[in-house]
């Protein structure tokens, strides 16, 4: 993904800089950063549940099998990384009525894509896992919000090991090992419990940077987009080890 949320980017465009005296006070200043987080974690939510709720549908109404093979299943699977590509790439150029139409779209056609995995695996072992993510995610981002450690040194060994696992998977594509995919699994869920913090923090960082501006609707969106990534792919590799294959 693009370095959309690099602090440098937004203080050359807005010439704001995290040094710049917080003129409304503290108790001001504190306020509007749990509104801004509280943003972020609304859309991420709602998107969350949008994806549930429409995986669900589609897999009652058997619809899902029709995105399981062929045609449609390319689709419905490229069509949510294209949108998070230009969410990316043409932020700046987008507006954030725009941003916030390709965030529901994003969030309907991955419940399309992943209606599918109630074919493989039982609803209770899907829903557990689910909340067993859920419960995992907000801690991590409780850490990640209140922390005073420095997590940006996380930053650059957390993209490279989500390059890792889209390389290894590629692989196991061709070489079908079962020891490889536990792997795979295993480092998918601690990379994105990584992530899942350090984007917290990076996401909190930059609220003293895009405050006051125009921008700060935008990061809200796309923040929570990083927010829902982290979930989901932590979701989907934890499934690997809690889903039941259905019979």
């Amino acid at each position: 993904m693009a370095n959309w949320n690099d602090p440098r980017q937004v203080r050359t465009g807005y010439g704001a800089s995290s040094t710049v005296p917080r003129t409304g006070g503290a108790v001001t200043f504190d306020a509007g950063l749990r509104s801004y987080m509280l943003s972020i974690y609304n859309y991420m939510t709602s998107g969350v549940l949008l994806t549930g709720i429409v995986a669900l549908l589609t897999a009652q109404s058997g619809l899902a099998v029709t995105f399981a093979s062929g045609p449609l299943m390319w689709i419905v699977a490229l069509s949510p990384l294209a949108i998070v590509f230009a969410m990316s790439f043409g932020m700046q150029k987008f507006s954030k009525t725009t941003l916030q139409a390709m965030y529901w779209a994003f969030a309907v056609l991955m419940g399309l894509s992943l209606s599918t995995l109630f074919l493989v695996y039982t609803g209770a072992s899907i829903a557990t896992t689910f909340f067993a993510t859920a419960g995992a995610f907000a801690g991590l981002s409780l850490y990640g919000y209140t922390t005073k450690k420095d997590l940006s040194a996380w930053g650059t060994f957390l993209i490279m090991g989500v390059v890792g696992l889209i390389i290894a998977m590629v692989i196991n594509i061709f070489v079908q090992s079962s020891g490889l995919a536990l792997a795979i699994s295993f480092l998918g869920v601690l990379i994105f419990a990584g992530l899942t913090a350090y984007d917290t923090q990076k996401l909190k960082n930059m609220y003293d940077q895009v405050r006051g501006t125009e921008f700060m609707g935008k990061v809200v969106i796309m923040g929570a987009l990083n927010l829902y990534l982290d979930f989901i792919n932590m979701f989907l590799f934890l499934l690997r080890f809690m889903g039941s294959a259905r019979e």
